[in-house]
């Protein structure tokens, strides 16, 4: 694809290239996007805990509590 590197809008600050999906004509194609900002006094600074939240649940999405599915299906 492209050596293109991004950085932070905010503080200039180069980030990880992330890929992104989206649908197109019925089938998934990958988009290479800039990731998080890692720079702690930067105004976007994401902490790396959250952001492996956000991947793994989505960004409005809160983790499911032990034993609260099988208490729901019961």
């Amino acid at each position: 694809m492209g050596s293109q590197e991004h950085n932070c809008p905010d503080c200039g600050q180069p980030v990880d290239t992330v890929v992104k999906r989206h649908k197109t004509l019925g089938a998934w194609v990958p988009t290479w996007v800039g990731g998080p900002c890692r720079n702690p006094d930067c105004a976007t600074y994401v902490d790396e805990g959250a952001a492996e939240h956000e991947e793994r649940h989505g960004p409005d999405e809160e983790p499911e509590q032990p034993g609260t599915a099988a208490a729901k299906n019961s």
